[in-house]
């Protein structure tokens, strides 16, 4: 089962240093987004984002940036901490819809008809004279 609070995500988006006016814009364009909370970053062009993965993934934000030309930092530290992201983001977000196992609720009442079902002991229905070696 997944925790609602493990849904809601803190990120940092950080932009190519060569256009700085880049974060402006887009904070501008993200804050108008509903359920997704955007500040200013530590430096000037990075953005802090809050979202819950119920309605958007880095990955999903970055590739609408990305397509209205904005372009990120693509040092390699923070390409592969944003691959790791959104791995885990879609693994999260695949897990939210799988559902939960049937024998999970009525476990013993499956075991139990699952042994019925299995010949054992007297349903044995093999002759004797087949079961005895002499």
């Amino acid at each position: 089962m997944i925790n609602p609070f493990d849904l809601d995500k803190q990120r940092d988006l950080i932009f190519s240093a060569d256009r700085p006016e880049q974060a402006e814009q887009a904070y501008l364009l993200l804050s108008g987004l509903p359920n997704c909370t955007v500040e200013r970053g530590s430096t000037p062009n990075s953005l802090r984002i809050r979202y819950s993965l119920y309605d958007y993934t880095l990955e999903g934000l970055e590739s609408a940036l990305a397509g209205e030309g904005f372009q990120l930092d693509n040092s390699l530290l923070h390409s592969i901490g944003r691959k790791i992201i959104y791995y885990c983001e879609d693994t999260t977000c695949h897990n939210m819809d799988i559902p939960v196992h049937p024998t999970k609720q009525n476990q013993r009442g499956v075991f139990i008809k699952a042994w019925e079902e299995q010949p054992h002991g007297d349903r044995d229905e093999t002759p004797t004279e087949l079961r005895d070696y002499k």
